[in-house]
Formats: C-alpha cells, sequence, structure tokens
C-alpha cells in the first residue's frame, strides 16, 4: 500500500510516499509507521498506542478517517493513506 507523507512528516521519513505492507487497519498501520520513524510515535499515537494522536490527520482514498470506521478502518494493498500533521496558523 502507499501511505503518502506531508508537511513535516516528510522531513522525518525523508519521502513524499513510502510503498509499505497493507496492515489490517489503519491503526496497525500507524503502529508500523512509528516503528520505523520513532520519531513521528508522538504525533501518530496516543502515549498508549491505542488510538490516533490529536497533532495528526490520516486520509484514506481520500477521505477522512472520522468519516470511515476510525481507527478501526480496514486497509488493503491497493489503498492510499495520506498521513498529514495538524498545522495552525494565523
Amino acid at each position: 500500500m502507499e501511505v503518502k507523507f506531508f508537511a513535516a512528516y516528510r522531513d522525518v521519513t525523508g519521502s513524499r510516499s513510502e510503498t509499505l505492507p497493507a496492515q489490517t487497519d489503519v491503526l496497525a498501520l500507524l503502529r508500523l509507521v512509528a516503528e520505523r520513524w520513532p520519531d513521528l510515535r508522538a504525533q501518530l499515537l496516543t502515549p498508549d498506542g491505542g488510538d490516533l494522536g490529536k497533532d495528526a490527520i490520516v486520509m484514506v482514498n481520500g477521505r477522512h478517517i472520522t468519516h470511515l470506521q476510525g481507527v478501526t478502518t480496514p486497509l488493503t494493498e491497493q489503498d492510499v493513506v495520506a498521513l498529514f500533521p495538524v498545522v495552525a496558523g494565523g
């Protein structure tokens, strides 16, 4: 599956996108990403690793996961997941 990284996440991963093995759901994918790039763990996951962190936005095939099944949204090899940091400006 393709995982796209945006903004500061690109700086951490050094890449716009990576092909990663499909995981059962979004939470499993976030855990895999956090394992591969430990500097992203605090942004992507809650401290216990059981939910999406408050500083991350996840989209699957262009749809925000809050409009799907949240972190339990199932994934397949054909899915494209986009990871965005929450950005504030003014």
